[in-house]
């Protein structure tokens, strides 16, 4: 069973950056897809970024691209989400999502492709 845990949430100012980390215990790291997803109060979750199993490709979300970088560290089973030129339309609570994959090279942009989620961590961007 695949245990997400995210960190490095917090409050920054429009224009900051912030690194989010999820760190995967319990399950078999190199065979996962990763995903990372943002969700507002009242509004659906929504995909911001994605990287295959070994890092070989990623997505990103229209509203991210160029500003957010994703990136796993397969030695550490952890997955990165940097954010640069954040923005308060950005603020939302993050989530890591995972999923198995038997495609090396596949990402995945719906929420409903992943079957392992973290409990969120809370970023505010302050205008």
């Amino acid at each position: 069973q695949m245990q997400l845990v995210e960190s490095g949430g917090g409050l920054v100012q429009a224009g900051g950056s912030l690194r989010l980390s999820c760190a995967a215990s319990g399950g078999t790291w190199s065979t996962y897809a990763m995903g990372w997803f943002r969700q507002t109060p009242g509004q659906e979750r929504e995909f911001v970024a994605a990287v295959s199993r070994i890092a070989r490709n990623t997505g990103y979300a229209d509203s991210v691209k160029g500003r957010f970088t994703i990136s796993r560290d397969n030695a550490k089973n952890t997955v990165y989400l940097q954010m640069n030129s954040l923005k308060p339309e950005d603020t939302a609570r993050y989530y890591c999502a995972a999923r198995t994959d038997s495609w090396t090279n596949n990402y995945y942009t719906r929420s409903g492709d992943y079957a392992y989620w973290g409990q969120g961590t809370q970023v505010t961007v302050s205008a």
